[in-house]
């Protein structure tokens, strides 16, 4: 599959950031990012054209070759509105989208993902839905060594790996968990939570990541350091500090419920209503709408609608989605209509 419109066809209904349609899942994905550099090149800001297409030949040739169900993407030759629909997927980062040079090595599950010659030589990304750090973790460990087989990687023995930005140097690990925290939200408590995670070296996102609003009450959890710690400390220190937001959050849920329940019922009740019936509808509504549902959901309250219903209607109600899969620009208005339309179809089938 070289040609990204036919992968983007194969994983039309496919999130892995949405993947857990188990009740009461809180967590809903879990995403390893390392950052690495290849020994013998500047950074990428100052790589010539030859320089990044050298990098990109060694760093295909270290995973095509002996990594299966990998597929090589040239960035130049992918259309802006395909490109969009990878950030919605989360599987590029909104800089990526507006490079001209880079490449994108990913797997069909969408589970695997490597941005090649973005803010650093390698960007390897590894997803799985539900709070599986560890798991992930390991997936994009077995990756990296892989790369570092093939050429090492920028070392220090002090600073450990280094990276164009400094707030990556020393492990180059991210790790994230997407959560879904409407109790918190609509308690008013997100502040307290976000306040505290920044006191602990973490930091609370939106759905996007840096620079992104909540979307639907769903934030990205991440640690902020990246160097004094080792991985391990680091991943052990978010799974601990996630697995106490989660409880936060089913103890908000059953106070709601204790306290407010037909207030309670009567929003989820109107917002799944709209999105039945609702003839145009903005993004940030359905998001809305949809973040109550799934609660609702949880809660018992609704029982004729699923979790994988919901997660399909957050991942096709994206702008680069509805566009790229009618094969059209379309107006602010038009985008509106189509939303409408695609929700409705998911939640009444």
């Amino acid at each position: 599959m070289n040609n990204i419109d036919d992968f983007l066809q194969y994983t039309r209904d496919c999130d892995i950031t949405l993947a857990d349609a188990t009740p009461n899942s809180v967590a809903m994905s879990s995403r390893i990012r390392l950052a690495r550099n290849l020994e013998g090149f500047r950074f990428p800001p100052y790589l010539t054209e030859g320089e990044e297409a050298e990098i990109e030949r060694e760093v295909t040739h270290a995973l095509l070759d002996n990594v299966e169900g990998l597929h090589y993407f040239n960035l130049q030759e992918m259309p802006l509105l395909a490109r969009q629909v990878l950030v919605e997927k989360h599987l590029i980062s909104p800089q990526f989208l507006q490079q001209q040079q880079g490449a994108l090595i990913i797997a069909a599950d969408e589970q695997t993902s490597i941005m090649v010659n973005e803010e650093d030589h390698l960007r390897i990304q590894c997803l799985a839905p539900g709070l599986k750090l560890q798991e992930t973790y390991q997936n994009a460990l077995m990756l990296d060594r892989q790369i570092e087989q093939a050429h090492p990687y920028m070392y220090h023995q002090q600073y450990g790996y280094l990276t164009s930005c400094p707030t990556n140097l020393g492990t180059g690990l991210r790790a994230s968990v997407m959560l879904h925290l409407p109790a918190l939200t609509m308690t008013n408590r997100m502040n307290v939570i976000i306040q505290a995670m920044l006191r602990l070296g973490m930091v609370v996102r939106g759905i996007y990541g840096e620079g992104s609003a909540s979307l639907g009450n769903i934030y990205q959890i991440s640690n902020q350091e990246t160097l004094g710690k080792s991985e391990q400390q680091i991943l052990h220190d978010l799974q601990q500090q996630v697995e106490q937001i989660i409880e936060y959050e089913l103890r908000a849920r059953k106070a709601l419920m204790q306290q407010s329940s037909i207030l309670l019922e009567d929003q989820i009740q109107r917002a799944l209503g709209t999105l039945r019936y609702a003839r145009t509808i903005t993004s940030e509504e359905a998001a809305r709408g949809l973040s109550s549902i799934r609660l609702g959901i949880d809660l018992g309250i609704i029982t004729d609608v699923t979790i994988k219903a919901v997660n399909a209607c957050i991942s096709c109600m994206q702008p680069g989605f509805l566009q790229y899969y009618k094969n059209e620009a379309m107006p602010t208005n038009e985008r509106d209509i189509a939303r409408a339309t695609l929700i409705r179809d998911l939640l009444t089938n």
